[in-house]
């Protein structure tokens, strides 16, 4: 067993670190150290929190983690920032006041990036869910900056996915493409000591009737003001019922297997994308690619040659 593992098993917060900074920077012991992790995973609540810049969410998952931290709860908190693909920083903005829990040993946050890497930022956020879960942490919330396509990727981790509104911010439920709706398992209207609040939840209300009737989870809808605690019971009771409804429904097996299907697809393909890469660089497909930049050769039949001298013919 690699020592990065034995730390993380015993708690070992400097251990965990350690083992996300080599899933961020692809380090050679990344696999080993997972593929160590993976038995002692599949305990902790994925939670996560996405919804438009300025709708409050870092301040809302700083009050979550308190209010749970008064439960007892250890608390993982994943961060996912867009990378710079000139600086490789990743940009923590208003994140600084998590920092209130940074004294407290059973509160663990990171901020991850893309790194540039293709598709990097839903996998390497799920490799660190995993350490955190290994680690210990009964809660991780996994919290996007903004609602791309990239931070809706991210989401698919979660077992509840809350979406953070906020009344007269811009962000009409209009505003919003369909594919957060879609992930949406759980609406939290917060700064709800501003005007506007019951506007949005009426559109919100409506925007859920024209949603599929069939559905068996209808998201709820719970009101916050995170910055005196307002409705963090009722948000955490709301999260606790979704649960429920996942395990007793089958659902949640049903999502946890998907996910991990998905992952296997995901790793295939970043490891032949790598040994294709790596070929190239060496020129391996140096002259199929000249061949392409001269006009002499369409792009596709390139490619095609070249996956056909990897695998054969395709079926």
């Amino acid at each position: 067993m690699h020592e990065i593992t034995r730390r993380i098993l015993a708690g070992d917060a400097r251990g965990a670190a350690r083992a996300i900074t080599c899933i961020e920077n692809d380090y050679p012991e990344r696999s080993r150290i997972l593929r160590e992790l993976f038995p002692h995973t599949g305990r902790a609540k994925l939670i996560g929190i996405t919804g438009t810049p300025g709708a409050g969410k870092s301040s809302l998952v700083d009050c979550l983690i308190g209010y749970l931290r008064k439960l007892g709860l250890k608390i993982g908190v994943v961060a996912v920032d867009p990378t710079s693909p000139f600086t490789g920083g990743a940009l923590l903005g208003d994140r600084v006041r998590m920092q209130n829990h940074a004294l407290d040993s059973g509160v663990f946050i990171r901020s991850m990036g893309t790194r540039g890497s293709l598709g990097g930022l839903s996998r390497n956020t799920r490799d660190a869910v995993r350490v955190l879960d290994a680690y210990g942490c009964d809660v991780i919330l996994i919290e996007t900056v903004g609602v791309g396509q990239s931070e809706l990727d991210v989401m698919t981790i979660a077992d509840t996915t809350v979406v953070v509104l906020t009344p007269g911010g811009g962000d009409s439920v209009q505003a919003f493409k369909a594919g957060i709706m879609e992930i949406a398992d759980l609406f939290v209207i917060n700064k709800a000591d501003l005007p506007g609040v019951e506007k949005l939840r009426i559109e919100v209300e409506q925007m859920l009737d024209l949603a599929k009737h069939d559905a068996l989870w209808r998201p709820p809808i719970v009101q916050t003001v995170s910055t005196t605690g307002q409705g963090m019971a009722e948000l955490w009771e709301q999260v606790g019922q979704h649960q429920r409804f996942l395990q007793e429904s089958g659902e949640g097996q049903v999502r946890r297997s998907r996910h991990l299907q998905e992952e296997v697809l995901d790793i295939v393909r970043d490891s032949l994308y790598q040994r294709l890469l790596g070929g190239i660089k060496t020129g391996r497909y140096r002259d199929e690619l000249e061949r392409v930049a001269a006009r002499e050769a369409d792009p596709y039949s390139a490619a095609d040659r070249i996956v056909r001298e990897w695998w054969g013919p395709t079926p």
